[in-house]
Order: C-alpha cells, then sequence, then structure tokens
C-alpha cells in the first residue's frame, strides 16, 4: 500500500494547509457522485479521505512518521523489540524463542498464547477466554471526521435585507438553495447552511454563506433605522405640502409642515431594517431645502429683507 504522503501526492514534510489544499482537489476528482461509473474511484477516495484524517491529527501524523501505525491508522505489531527482545519465531512447540534463543515450552499441543501478549501489552483477557484485548497500547483511533465545510459570499440588494427578503444561493456544485435572511442581518452575518459542504467519511460539511449588503444609492444604514437626505422646493418647505417619498417598501406620502427649514428630520415609522428582536426601526427624512436660481424670487427677497428680518444665528452669539 502506498504512503500516506503518496496517496495525497504531497511530499512528506508538507504543511498541513499543502495537507488540506491536496485533500480538496481530489475529493472533488474522486467524488462517488462524479464517477459512478468508476467502481475504482470509490476506493481511492476512500483512501484519500483516511489518509487526510491521519496527516492533519498532529499526535497520529507523528505516530506514523515514526512507524507506530500502519495507513489504516493502527498499531503495527512490534515484534523483536528492537532486535532480538521479544519473542521469534524458529523453536519450540509453539514456534517462538525467548531473548537468550532458548524455546518456549507452552506445556500443551494446543497452548493459548494470548497470555504471553497479555504480559507484554498490559492487555486483559476478554470474556470467556475467547481471546484479548491490548487496553493501554497506542490510541485509540479516530472517529472518521465530516466533511470541510465550504464558505461563500452572497451580496445581498440593501432593500431586500431590510425587508428580509429570502435570497438564492448557488453552491459550488451548481446546486441552488433559497436561504432566509435573519431579523438583524449585516455585513458579516453567517449562515450555516447543514450539510451542505464537502463530503467526509462520516457526512457532509456544511456551506457558511457570508452576507454583504450592498450600499444603496441614497439610503444609508444608521442601525436599525434607515436615513435619507429629502429635497423639498422652498415653496413646500414655507406653505406645507404632501410629498412623494421613497422607502425600501416603496414611495409613501409625507406631510411636511409649513415653515419648515433645512436639517429637519421627519420620521416614517416601521420603514427602516428588522432588528435582532423582530422590530423593525424607522426612516429619518432630513428635509434640504432647495432655493433656485430665479430672479423673480431674488427680486422678492430684496425687498423682504428690511422688513424687520430677524437673524437666524442669534443663538451662535453672532
Amino acid at each position: 500500500m502506498a504512503d500516506l504522503y503518496s496517496q495525497l501526492n504531497v511530499p512528506r514534510g508538507a504543511s498541513e494547509a499543502e495537507i488540506k489544499k491536496a485533500y480538496r482537489k481530489l475529493a472533488k476528482e474522486l467524488h462517488p457522485d462524479k464517477n459512478k461509473d468508476k467502481p475504482g474511484a470509490t476506493e481511492r477516495f476512500s483512501k484519500v479521505t483516511r489518509a487526510y484524517d491521519i496527516l492533519t491529527d498532529k499526535d497520529k501524523r507523528a505516530q506514523y512518521d515514526r512507524g507506530e501505525i500502519d495507513e489504516e491508522g493502527n498499531p503495527r505489531m512490534p515484534f523483536g523489540f528492537g532486535g532480538g527482545g521479544g519473542p521469534q519465531p524458529g523453536g519450540g512447540r509453539g514456534g517462538f524463542r525467548g531473548p537468550n534463543g532458548e524455546p518456549f515450552e507452552f506445556g500443551g499441543e494446543a497452548a493459548d498464547i494470548s497470555d504471553l501478549f497479555e504480559g507484554l501489552f498490559g492487555g486483559r483477557r476478554g470474556g470467556g477466554g475467547s481471546g484479548s484485548s491490548f487496553g493501554g497500547f497506542g490510541r485509540r483511533a479516530r472517529a472518521p471526521q465530516k466533511g470541510s465545510d465550504v464558505g461563500y459570499r452572497l451580496e445581498v440588494p440593501f432593500e431586500d435585507a431590510a425587508r428580509l427578503q429570502g435570497q438564492r444561493v448557488t453552491l459550488g456544485s451548481g446546486k441552488t438553495l433559497d436561504i432566509k435572511l435573519p431579523p438583524g442581518v449585516d455585513d458579516g452575518t453567517k449562515i450555516r447552511l447543514s450539510g451542505q459542504g464537502e463530503t467526509g467519511p462520516s457526512g457532509n460539511g456544511d456551506a457558511i454563506v457570508t452576507i454583504k449588503v450592498k450600499p444603496h444609492r441614497f439610503f444609508r444604514r444608521d442601525g436599525d433605522n434607515i436615513r435619507l437626505d429629502l429635497p423639498v422646493s422652498i415653496d413646500e418647505a414655507a406653505l406645507g405640502a404632501k410629498v412623494r417619498v421613497p422607502t425600501v417598501d416603496g414611495p409613501v406620502m409625507l406631510s411636511i409642515p409649513k415653515g419648515t427649514s433645512s436639517g429637519k428630520v421627519l420620521r416614517l415609522k416601521g420603514k427602516g431594517f428588522t432588528g435582532k428582536n423582530g422590530q423593525r426601526g424607522d426612516q429619518l427624512a432630513t428635509v434640504m431645502v432647495e432655493v433656485p436660481d430665479d430672479p423673480d424670487l431674488a427680486h422678492f427677497l430684496e425687498g423682504w429683507s428690511g422688513k424687520g428680518k430677524s437673524n437666524p444665528r442669534t443663538g451662535l452669539g453672532v
């Protein structure tokens, strides 16, 4: 059997990152779903997965490199213990010799040598004398691992994020899934899709979808609220009016109070983002009065400015 490094096509001194990269490449090439007409691919897939499991476990990799475990992850039988210190074949009715070459005599034609192994390895006889188990020798093989998780990045329109509009994501396999956005969704929010990652011996890993909320051309997020600079004409601000205002849920009518100045903030309840508590924030519209370059308006204001107009900067001390 080829050694574990050869099975993954990596050198013996390969880093963990190199091992993971090599495994991902081979797993995609050998996946049983893609090789239904190639029976050998399934066996190869199992071998590279087992190689990956052992070589990404620091303790087991060290044991393998020292020759303590084999390519299956099982302990190697330590006959000889460095040149003659253990039982060796070649003599006695049981076919074994001791440390000095003397034959072992088991005292019967059907001797059970499990007692010998118990002495060497500290094992205990199984119930009913049917064999031995080598308790305390080596480490228990690690349970098969799930496949690796796979990361995805999904850009979500600003309005969809505010309304928690469902989204569709396409996985690396070509499969498409509809996902729900959670309350409080924001840049960096991660959504886990169970079982949609890479295949492994004990099941698939997960797909991890990281959300990126696209910026909007005139909406701005402020916590769970949405801010908007709202232009109004000078007559709408001076005389009051009802104006059409965009929201993430569609346009609505908003009342502009008579005598509204630039900078005044008007609130539209429940037109913001849905917070983690399930409640929606508001839309905050900041009024921006637009003054036109109009000769008639300028003439009117020149006459009006001399009629006891107050100083709007009095509160600033100037």
